[in-house]
């Protein structure tokens, strides 16, 4: 790898969450200067003995942080990693304090994590909402790149729920995406290609494109529930939801979750998230990971999924 130049600082925004991490300790491990922001309770990423990553300093700024906060956040950067807020309402306009605030602060290149599928009519209402973030990066004078993921291989781990019948030794992995088919990306292989994004000596080499970050294969929920039966040591099966049997099951989580879950699942019902993409390999320089390999590489992910005979 080219050395990093020590001149040029990279913030990180979401560094307290598993894509900020990630990234934290690869621009770390490269040597790259960055700084590294939290938010709220967030605590940013730490090498195991306890000592902070080289060449990082940490910064906390609220999670409803306006224009003024993150300009200061951002001063002296080179190149700002902008990850989506999670909460609706309000997720647009943060976007667009932070997008201000790159302007206001002379960074140059903005690295956003979008999504695949967006459009002003997207069926994902994540997708519709960085559709509207990425109009409005294009329209400063900033240089942009845009990661579009698909769904993470985490994420329908956490739709599979015990059977209330029967021996107890089965497990439903519930969802409204019929017989949809989705090519689920790991959170390590996005950071991967951040990195590569990130510390190229020729940022122009990545601007104004929008790259597609997937896995190596789409899998039906039915195909991913049996890799998970293999893993977890007892069978999950899929049963397709109606959305109005999605909206109960959820009932616990707050409505923006409900909402961005149900259409992201409608999305793959539509076929938005089948189409598996080269990009990964060309800029991470190895295949992408499948969700068989993340489930053997990451077992505490999973860890809830299994009886408590066997954990």
């Amino acid at each position: 790898m080219t050395p990093v130049s020590p001149e040029r600082l990279i913030v990180l925004t979401g560094a307290d969450g598993r894509l900020g991490s990630r990234l934290a300790f690869r621009l770390a491990a490269a040597g790259g200067r960055q700084r590294l922001l939290v938010t709220g309770r967030g605590v940013a990423p730490r090498l195991p003995d306890g000592a902070p990553l080289p060449e990082s300093e940490v910064t906390a700024i609220p999670a409803d942080a306006d224009t003024r906060a993150l300009t200061s956040a951002f001063a002296g950067a080179d190149a700002v990693f902008l990850v989506p807020g999670r909460d609706r309402p309000g997720r647009l306009t943060r976007h667009r304090a932070a997008i201000d605030a790159a302007v206001l602060a002379g960074v140059r290149h903005v690295v956003y994590v979008s999504s695949i599928g967006v459009a002003p009519d997207a069926i994902a209402s994540g997708a519709r909402d960085d559709w509207r973030t990425e109009e409005y990066l294009r329209g400063t004078d900033l240089t942009w790149t845009m990661l579009r993921t698909s769904m993470f291989h985490r994420t329908p781990t956490f739709a599979v729920y015990d059977e209330s019948s029967g021996s107890g030794q089965n497990a439903l992995l519930r969802a409204p995406a019929g017989r949809g088919r989705v090519a689920t990306v790991s959170h390590d292989d996005v950071a991967d290609v951040a990195t590569a994004v990130l510390l190229d000596e020729d940022p122009g080499r990545h601007a104004g494109l929008a790259y597609h970050l997937t896995g190596p294969e789409a899998l039906g929920f039915d195909e991913i529930a049996a890799t998970l039966s293999e893993a977890v040591g007892r069978t999950i099966r899929y049963v397709p939801q109606t959305v109005e049997q999605a909206r109960a099951l959820f009932y616990r989580s707050t409505a923006t979750e409900v909402e961005d879950w149900i259409t992201q699942c409608q999305a793959i019902e539509a076929g938005v998230l089948a189409r598996v993409s080269p990009d990964v390999g060309h800029l991470a320089g190895r295949a992408a990971r499948s969700f068989e390999v993340w489930l053997d590489d990451y077992p505490a992910e999973w860890a809830h999924l299994r009886l408590p005979s066997v954990r």
